[in-house]
């Protein structure tokens, strides 16, 4: 079996520590039982991260690394912007589904516990790779005449607050049909929010 490099087995400690903290929390979480999870000595665990704090912060721009790259492919193919809109609903959607730690974590660790990213993350840094990429689609939407010209946290917070908001009732088991079912329907709802009028 090969031997994992030093940065796959941060990427692999990274995923089962976004499992924890998804279903535990930033502070019930501790360093034992991520390396207990891995199956690490906490000694090791610590060769990686120095700090939970660290560790924290590596998984928001890991996120946010992810999201980023999904919604630059979006950014660079041919579509329409009411078909990117689209296209962001259903990947973001599939990640939760798939991967539902992954946006747990952004909503219930990060944004809920933004005293623990205050001394590396302020403002949108950790979150700037996402974030560059969502001010490109709104930047060619308005270019392209699709939607209107507005302050791009007005238009951010709609859409992704919509994502966002969805996301967490579906996985506090409210909605009465699978997440994937209301996709069409919140794409359009955001364009028609967003659009040029």
């Amino acid at each position: 079996m090969a031997r994992l490099s030093k940065e796959e087995r941060k990427v692999s400690i990274m995923t089962k520590a976004l499992e924890l903290f998804s279903k535990e929390g930033f502070y019930q979480t501790t360093m034992p039982a991520i390396a207990e999870k891995i199956g690490m000595s906490v000694g090791n665990l610590y060769n990686y991260f120095t700090s939970k704090e660290m560790l924290a912060k590596d998984l928001i721009l890991y996120i946010a690394n992810i999201l980023g790259e999904e919604i630059r492919r979006i950014n660079e193919s041919p579509m329409s912007t009411q078909e990117k809109i689209e296209a962001i609903v259903h990947m973001y959607f599939k990640i939760a589904k798939d991967r539902p730690e992954t946006i747990e974590y952004f909503l219930r660790v990060y944004l809920s516990n933004r005293e623990v990213f205050q001394n590396s993350c302020e403002g949108m840094i950790c979150v700037s790779a996402f974030v560059t990429e969502m001010m490109i689609f709104f930047e060619e939407g308005v270019r392209s005449g699709d939607l209107r010209d507005q302050d791009f946290f007005s238009a951010f917070g709609l859409f992704m607050g919509y994502l966002g908001g969805m996301v967490f009732i579906n996985g506090e088991n409210i909605l009465p049909k699978p997440l994937e079912s209301y996709e069409h329907t919140i794409a359009e709802n955001i364009y028609y929010a967003l659009k040029s009028r």
